[in-house]
């Protein structure tokens, strides 16, 4: 178990380099320092020792990364999500809540299929989202129907699995 001490030195010693390592990749001083801040929270739960660690910018470097990496998906989704609400008539669109809830649930959706191949993810959302057939859905990414049965029983696994692991 890592002590306060050590990652109170982790943070004294590397806080404001990470930031900046963050704030160069971002563009934003704000996400910067905020995934900053998510980083430690990471390490505080890790049990890795961290005063053996040889290289700890490298190592709060890769935290960072699968940060921003989520921090990044997250946005371009919210953004996809606002530019198809923009296009909602207006007595239609969801409450403030409903949009929160929604962007929630599709940024849980988004993170379950995150694992898939790129076909695997093209035929599931085509299945489920635009309602094809696996015929059409094999004329649709050039594949035999044989194929597209393949990626969605591996979807389907996928989804379990994620789902299993979520709800534990």
């Amino acid at each position: 178990m890592n002590s306060q001490a050590d990652v109170q030195t982790l943070y004294i010693d590397h806080h404001r380099w990470l930031v900046n390592w963050l704030r160069h990749r971002l563009g934003g001083l704000d996400d910067a320092r905020d995934l900053a801040q998510d980083t430690f929270v990471r390490v505080l739960r890790r049990p890795v020792e961290i005063g053996g660690l040889r290289k700890p910018r490298a190592w709060l470097a890769t935290i960072a990364h699968g940060l921003m990496v989520d921090h990044v998906r997250h946005r371009d989704l919210e953004r996809a999500y606002c530019s198809a609400l923009a296009d909602v008539p207006e007595p239609e669109a969801p409450s403030i809540e409903g949009r929160v809830m929604l962007l929630d649930i599709l940024a849980h959706i988004d993170a379950m299929l995150d694992g898939l191949g790129p076909k695997v993810r093209s035929a599931f959302l085509l299945s489920r989202l635009m309602g094809l057939s696996y015929p059409e859905i094999a004329v649709q990414l050039e594949v035999s129907l044989s194929s597209v049965e393949k990626y969605m029983a591996k979807a389907y696994r996928h989804c379990m699995v994620m789902r299993d692991g979520c709800y534990r």
